[in-house]
């Protein structure tokens, strides 16, 4: 009983052992417990705080940007996008497969601006949204209203044709050939239904060249303008429907003159001030190319008057490598300088005298003064596009003037692309205005920043004695570089989507030329043209002529050091998005700028990262002449063409980064030559069966990814993949190359269309309504052929003239022509 006593004594009274030990153990879950709670409600408030804390974040970031807009309203810079909407709504227009109603824009446009209006007291963002696409909408209707103003005729098919019309403008090539621009008034043997109005026509017979406005006939060789050379490259025929350019093509020996009555009306008188204006510009143009002969003639011809085919295809192609090609167009580098230089010179010769200085405002007389020697520049270069957009620029800079404004701003350059989208909304879409305005935007954005630097450092820079000759040393040679840098960057986008090619050693070639051509060239070229009425003008034209001669060594010295970087073509995504972050970096002043970086770095960074698209097996020209097999290499292209079409060929090679060029290997057997010796364009059946067998041994004879060609006849290639391709030009074989082969390509129109065998037919019919094709050849025994195609379909204004049946008279559907299948048509051709 004792010991019992004792131990309950030692545990506690009335506690057992075993509570003993529980208690502590339910004192510790307990504790684990709370502890545990402790750690949810920690963990919880800390989500809660990181969840706070993004909420904060994304509440100040969107403060911090409704801010940021609110200071760009206040710079105006909101204004800068008028022009961005307009040109993206005219884009768009032109971009779609297929014509839109002009109901679909106008009720774009009418509900947005309601809802525009109702929201311009409201949110901010909203009324933002809606402008936009008001201002989206006006681009679309601008763009139809384009169209529809012009309804240029394009030529349907190649035909020869005699020719009688009127001379609009003529240009002297360097080889002693003509080209004329001839208003077509009459057609015969055959006459054409659907005659185009203007047309380009090369003449290499000797001849006397013909006068602005006189008449001229002669047998000619017309075609259509060309569509891309690859799909996705540039349409051809788009600029042509928008230059009332209607077909293209060389007279076949020397023209002669017509005697025909002049013009009357309201047109003639309008075209009588037109071709005086040319035959001023002509008469200038001979006279510089009589004064200063060769290449530097052609040189200033071109930067004077706009004639640039009067230099030789070497130096041509020598300022294009070495990225001076820029120079030859007149842009809104001559128009600037040009009125700079005489607005500059005007004001100073003005202000030698006190008195005149102190009693009128020789600032804005030498502005008014430039403004019309820059309309008179306009007018001798033939009023061409860029030129006119070129002069809308330096305009609206100097109105800015004799109005106390800023000259050089980026709200002058939004009203100058303004009056451009709205009269020529297709300049849009065009390279030349799309890297004129990126220049230009970026130098006005670089001079804003270079500008305010200058001005601190100026404050803080000792003075001494020359320092001011010093400072301009400084600014001119510091200028051409952070000029010449800014505009290469400006443009080099557009340069490799457009040309898929950039000149690497561009910069140098500017830097060492644009300080001659803005010193030397300009100056003594303007003063030529105004010395010129007093016959005083030889010594500067000579000077000019000089100073290109030297541009011209340094074109050819950079040339030589590389042909250029090809990039070949970047996917759809890469134009847009990265025009979107140069607009962006140059037109905002707000931190927000550095958005347009980011998008500008990602379109760049994405377009060398990601992997090129896939290289197509096969490639066809629009009209089926030439047919390529870009080589596994990534460098070589084999066609079945010696020599193709310079012009054709040199996209294919820049668009797909293949600098390298294989032409066909030749059998020495050749029996189409042997049947034409005897007579006779029929083939018998026995002859036909020669020539399919012939055909089948040249396939296995032949080194895979190379055409082996019999004559002018045929030519068979062997793929790696197993797939057999022929291109056939007698139309008499294309049964032989059905039964040998797997694609049978023709420049003629198939009489059958498909082939009984199974083999792809690839006619002019099919090409005419496709454009040039692109074939993925996949497993060859389940015959996986994927195509792409330049045209999906032939909707628009630009490309309408490809239905058009000459036979009929009418435009076709989108479907085939009906022609005879293949098994109507025996072995000897049918």
């Amino acid at each position: 009983m004792e010991k019992i006593a004792e131990d309950r004594a030692g545990t506690g009274a009335g506690e057992s052992p075993a509570f003993a030990v529980a208690v502590p153990l339910n004192a510790a879950l307990v504790a684990d417990s709370r502890s545990a709670g402790a750690l949810v409600v920690r963990q919880a408030t800390s989500r809660e705080s990181f969840v706070a804390r993004i909420s904060r974040s994304a509440t100040a970031i969107a403060s911090s940007g409704r801010a940021a807009i609110g200071r760009e309203e206040a710079f105006g810079h909101i204004f800068l996008f008028v022009p961005v909407a307009l040109g993206a709504g005219a884009v768009i227009w032109f971009a779609l497969p297929q014509t839109l109603p002009v109901a679909a824009p106008m009720l774009l446009l009418a509900v947005s601006t309601v809802f525009a209006v109702l929201s311009r007291f409201g949110r901010p963002v909203a009324y933002r949204t809606w402008s936009a696409l008001a201002l989206c909408a006006a681009g679309m209707l601008l763009a139809d209203a384009e169209v529809r103003r012009l309804q240029t005729v394009i030529l349907d098919t190649p035909v020869t044709t005699q020719v009688t019309g009127r001379v609009l403008r003529r240009e002297a090539g360097a080889a002693g050939e003509w080209r004329y621009l001839v208003r077509v008034e009459a057609t015969a043997e055959p006459q054409i239904r659907r005659m185009p109005e203007e047309v380009v026509l090369m003449t290499r017979a000797r001849h006397e060249p013909f006068a602005l406005g006189e008449r001229l006939h002669g047998r000619a060789r017309l075609s259509p303008p060309s569509g891309p050379a690859l799909p996705g490259l540039d349409d051809f025929s788009f600029a042509s429907y928008f230059g009332g350019i209607g077909a293209v093509g060389y007279f076949l020996g020397a023209p002669t003159r017509a005697e025909g009555a002049p013009a009357t009306g309201a047109r003639a008188w309008w075209e009588a001030a037109e071709q005086t204006l040319l035959v001023v510009r002509d008469a200038i143009t001979q006279r510089i190319r009589r004064t200063v002969p060769g290449d530097a003639g052609g040189f200033a011809a071109a930067i004077l008057t706009g004639d640039r085919r009067s230099m030789s295809a070497a130096t041509t192609e020598a300022l294009r490598l070495s990225g001076l090609a820029h120079i030859t167009a007149i842009s809104g580098l001559h128009m600037a300088l040009a009125a700079g230089i005489f607005f500059v010179g005007l004001r100073k010769l003005l202000s030698l005298s006190p008195a005149i200085a102190q009693s009128w405002p020789i600032k804005k007389i030498a502005a008014m003064a430039a403004l019309a020697a820059a309309f008179l520049y306009l007018m001798i270069s033939g009023s061409q596009v860029s030129a006119i957009r070129a002069f809308l620029m330096t305009a609206i800079m100097l109105v800015a003037v004799l109005f106390d404004r800023p000259a050089i701003s980026l709200r002058n350059l939004a009203l100058a692309a303004i009056v451009i989208v709205a009269v020529w909304p297709s300049q849009v879409l065009g390279a030349s205005f799309q890297m004129s305005f990126a220049a230009t935007a970026g130098l006005i954005a670089g001079y804003d920043g270079w500008r305010r630097g200058a001005a601190r450092q100026s404050r803080y820079a000792p003075d001494f004695p020359g320092r001011k000759i010093l400072s301009f040393l400084w600014n001119f040679a510091a200028g051409t570089f952070v000029t010449s840098l800014i505009g290469g960057l400006a443009t080099a986008i557009f340069a490799v989507a457009h040309f898929h090619r950039l000149a690497p050693y561009g910069l140098v070639a500017n830097l060492a030329a644009m300080p001659i051509i803005s010193v030397v060239v300009m100056p003594a070229a303007l003063a030529a043209m105004l010395l010129m009425p007093f016959g005083l003008d030889t010594p500067f034209l000579i000077l000019a002529g000089e100073g290109l001669e030297i541009v011209i060594v340094i074109a050819t010295t950079v040339a030589s050091w590389s042909e250029g970087t090809s990039f070949g073509r970047f996917g759809d995504w890469f134009l847009p998005l990265a025009s979107t972050g140069l607009l962006l970096l140059t037109l905002l002043h707000t931190r927000l700028r550095w958005i347009g970086a980011a998008a500008l770095a990602a379109a760049i960074g994405l377009a060398m990262l990601l992997p090129p698209e896939d290289t197509a097996d096969l490639i066809v020209s629009e009209d089926g002449r030439l047919a390529g097999l870009p080589a596994v290499d990534g460098r070589t292209i084999a066609t079945n063409r010696s020599k193709p079409s310079d012009f054709l060929f040199s996209q294919w090679q820049h668009a797909l980064a293949r600098p390298d060029h294989h032409g066909p290997l030749r059998s020495a057997d050749d029996p189409v030559t042997e049947v034409r010796a005897t007579g006779t364009d029929r083939f018998s059946v026995e002859q036909i069966r020669t020539v399919r067998e012939m055909m089948r041994r040249q396939f296995e004879a032949a080194i895979p990814g190379r055409f082996l060609c019999t004559g002018k006849a045929w030519c068979v290639a062997r793929l790696e993949k197993g797939w057999r391709v022929a291109t056939v030009d007698d139309p008499a074989l294309l049964g032989a190359a059905c039964d040998a082969s797997d694609i049978v390509v023709t420049p003629r129109r198939s009489p059958f269309g498909t082939c009984r065998s199974g083999a792809r037919m690839i006619d002019a019919e099919a090409l005419r309504r496709t454009g040039a094709t692109e074939f993925h050849l996949g497993n060859h025994d389940n015959r996986e052929i994927r195509q792409r195609t330049a045209f999906t379909t032939l909707d628009r204004p630009w490309q309408r003239h490809r239905l058009y049946d000459w036979r009929t008279g009418s435009f076709a559907d989108e479907q085939p022509a009906k022609r005879a299948p293949m098994a109507q048509v025996s072995d000897s051709g049918g």
